[in-house]
């Protein structure tokens, strides 16, 4: 396929933008997944023997692959190539690892003075903590969000890698990359991008640190309302072992919660009494055992009642919604989670599954050379 038609293939509204990704994991690749997704051209350099990805590997889906030994010479040229040829160039080593391979921000933005060159960490490129390891819940659990996730126990549990990798990490690498590419079709310079998951998640957090500011927040397990700490905003599980998750906060939606729910007793008329909460979450608790999760579904889910079933991620891709909707699609052999947010004009589309052969960098080269 020649280059025009290439440029044709690709779906989205980023489908003029090239990314140079160098191989990671986590939020990086996540991030090159979203942009490839919006129509990117994303090429990932992985180290040699390692350019290989199952086809299951939905994160590294929709780019192509070369193989580089950045400590050889030839092969430092071809990288310098495809960077001066991009827009924008994603790595998330530890602070000082492009520098020392000659690949650091001021040289590659001497060599393109356009370059978007976003940086991902965990800590950031300074800071005490810089040169530290570390993985999600490391640095999530410094900024304090960490300990609003807890359990009956009051343990701390893991939200996954959501928070640190993806919402604080990915996404914030997202929104700054794609910033910043608007900033430079107005200045014509191109700049760092530092985005650090403690950075992201503390931003998160803004909510909540304004709720505390406010004496609307309390420090401690599960002792405020969006935590599970009263009978209106729980999980509650149900004849079957399964759980419905209730958020029932507005004074109309806890009515048609109480209505169709037979939450009867007069004492559910405190709910915005903490002091009630804790007895109140146990008779609510009684009363979602007396059926199964689907028989509630079925019940609340299409109502005010703000109940909808808890549903395992195998079960996910056939929820009547997001069926409805096409939110999983069929990339190959499996059904994935499709593109997101969705564009009126300019679709975005999977540009094809993760298990795709290594290329040749000339190959891409000969693409991304000026005409």
């Amino acid at each position: 396929m020649d280059r025009q038609n290439l440029e044709l293939a690709r779906s989205g509204p980023l489908r003029d933008i090239r990314v140079v990704e160098f191989a990671g994991i986590g939020p990086g690749p996540f991030a090159a997944m979203l942009l490839s997704d919006m129509g990117a051209d994303v090429v990932t350099i992985a180290r040699p023997g390692q350019g290989h990805r199952a086809e299951g590997d939905f994160v590294q889906r929709g780019r192509r692959v070369v193989e580089l030994d950045l400590k050889l010479a030839d092969d430092q040229v071809s990288v310098r190539n495809l960077i001066g040829f991009s827009d924008i160039l994603i790595e998330g080593f530890r602070p000082g690892v492009m520098e020392r391979l000659g690949l650091g921000p001021e040289e590659m933005l001497s060599h393109n003075p356009k370059l978007i060159y976003g940086r991902m960490t965990g800590w950031g490129q300074d800071g005490p903590l810089a040169q530290a390891a570390g993985h999600d819940i490391n640095y999530i659990a410094i900024t304090g969000a960490l300990d609003c996730f807890r359990s009956k126990q009051g343990e701390p549990v893991s939200p996954l890698n959501l928070v640190g990798d993806f919402g604080g990490g990915a996404l914030y690498l997202v929104v700054g990359v794609l910033a910043a590419l608007n900033e430079v079709r107005i200045s014509g310079r191109g700049q760092v991008v530092d985005a650090a998951m403690c950075d992201g998640v503390s931003n998160m957090l803004t909510y909540f640190q304004s709720r505390r500011a406010l004496g609307l927040w309390r420090d401690g397990p599960r002792a405020n309302v969006l935590e599970g700490a009263s009978h209106f905003y729980n999980s509650y599980e149900c004849s079957d072992g399964k759980y419905i998750a209730v958020a029932a906060i507005e004074p109309q939606f806890y009515a048609k919660l109480r209505e169709l729910a037979r939450l009867d007793d007069p004492a559910f008329d405190q709910q915005r009494n903490p002091e009630e909460w804790p007895a109140l979450t146990q008779m609510t608790a009684e009363i979602f055992k007396m059926r199964t999760r689907d028989e509630w579904a079925v019940l609340l889910e299409k109502t005010d009642a703000c109940a909808q079933p808890v549903i395992s991620l195998s079960e996910a891709p056939s929820h009547p919604h997001l069926l409805a909707r096409g939110v999983y699609t069929k990339v190959g052999a499996f059904n994935q989670p499709a593109p997101a947010p969705r564009f009126s004009r300019t679709p975005s589309a999977i540009q094809g599954p993760a298990s795709v052969e290594p290329m040749a960098v000339n190959d891409v080269l000969d693409e991304w050379r000026p005409i």
